[in-house]
C-alpha cells in the first residue's frame, strides 16, 4: 500500500493565507489607484502600463513583489509538504514568511529604509530554508 503525504499542516495553511493577503495587497492597491487615476483609465484595456505614483505606485509595487514572493513560498510549502518534510523548523519558517510579508505592505507603502529590504530578505530566506530542508530532509 502506498504511504500516505499529509496534505494539511502550518506550511499549507499559511499558503491559503498567503493567497488571502495577496487579495487585501490588491484591494489596497485598487482602492487609491482608481483614486489617481480614475475608473475609465483603470478599468481601460492597458493597451499602456497605469502610471501610478505616490503611495499607490508603491503599493502597485508591493503587489507585484508579492506574487513573486508567493510563488516562492508556494514551492516552498508545497515541497515540505510532498517530501514528507515538514518540522517545527518549516512551520516556523512558514509562520515568519508570513509575518514578514505582512510587515512588507507598510514597508513598502511607506517606504521604509532600508526596513523593506531587510524584511524582504528576512521573508525569503526563511521560504528558502524551507526548501533546502525538504531537499536535504
Amino acid at each position: 500500500m502506498p504511504e500516505t503525504v499529509p496534505l494539511g499542516g502550518p506550511e499549507i495553511v499559511v499558503l491559503a493565507l498567503g493567497g488571502l493577503l495577496l487579495f487585501v495587497q490588491f484591494v489596497l492597491m485598487a482602492i487609491p489607484a482608481n483614486l489617481q487615476l480614475g475608473p475609465k483609465k483603470t478599468m481601460g484595456p492597458r493597451d499602456e502600463p497605469l502610471a501610478l505614483t505616490g503611495k499607490a505606485g508603491r503599493l502597485h509595487r508591493a503587489l507585484s513583489n508579492m506574487h513573486e514572493s508567493l510563488l516562492f513560498y508556494a514551492v516552498a510549502a508545497v515541497s515540505v509538504t510532498l517530501l514528507g518534510a515538514a518540522s517545527p523548523l518549516t512551520a516556523a519558517c512558514a509562520w515568519i514568511w508570513l509575518a514578514a510579508r505582512v510587515l512588507y505592505v507598510p514597508a513598502y507603502a511607506f517606504g521604509w529604509t532600508p526596513g523593506r529590504s531587510l524584511i524582504f530578505a528576512v521573508g525569503n530566506g526563511a521560504a528558502l530554508i524551507m526548501i533546502l530542508v525538504a531537499l536535504l530532509g
